[in-house]
């Protein structure tokens, strides 16, 4: 990405993400903390919180997916965006009962910051564990973020087969005319460190 995410940074959006489940699940408005040197940086566009970014928001409960939803790119901020995808993927996620109150707890919390997505015109050029793939064909499309081959243990064939497989369209559709396979990287860090957690 063209920009870090320093420790202090990360630890606050991960804060952000756990009080908007929190202030929803308690039915209070959130309480956001910032030291005053990061505001500071905020308001006079220092800090990567402040600028417009992707980024996804996944739970994880006993090692289980619980919840992820995000946005590929966005206008506002990156702390908006992680709040509101937070608040996604705890209540919103379509493949999960929304979060109850007593889950939280037992959930930590991923946050992937994207980067701005290129086309991919040679597949062979996709490094597993570095590219996150997007998939557009015949009105069907699906992400996988760049660690969720390293968490299943696929090669490259897999995680081409497994994107249009999210996707929902046959196996190799990736290479057939009319495909858009794009790619980008992501700054991955976590409440538990992941196969993923670096970037900067």
């Amino acid at each position: 990405m063209d920009f870090a995410i320093s420790g202090e940074e990360r630890l606050a959006l991960l804060a952000d993400a756990r009080e908007t489940i929190a202030a929803a699940l308690e039915n209070r408005a959130p309480r956001y903390r910032r030291s005053g040197e990061l505001e500071q940086a905020i308001r006079e566009g220092k800090s990567a919180l402040g600028r417009p970014c992707g980024a996804f928001v996944t739970l994880h409960k006993k090692g289980n997916l619980r919840g992820c939803i995000g946005r590929m790119s966005a206008a506002g901020p990156l702390e908006e965006t992680v709040r509101a995808m937070a608040a996604e993927a705890a209540f919103h996620d379509p493949r999960f009962p929304p979060l109850g109150s007593g889950e939280l707890s037992g959930c930590d919390i991923e946050i992937s910051a994207l980067s701005p997505m290129e086309s991919c015109p040679d597949p062979r050029q996709i490094k597993v564990g570095v590219h996150g793939l997007y998939l557009s064909y015949a009105g069907r499309s699906g992400v996988l973020l760049p660690q969720v081959p390293l968490e299943q243990g696929w090669d490259l064939g897999e995680y081409l087969d497994y994107i249009c497989v999210k996707a929902g369209v046959p196996p190799k559709s990736w290479e057939k005319p009319g495909a858009d396979l794009l790619t980008f990287t992501a700054i991955v860090f976590g409440e538990k460190p992941g196969p993923l957690e670096r970037g900067g």
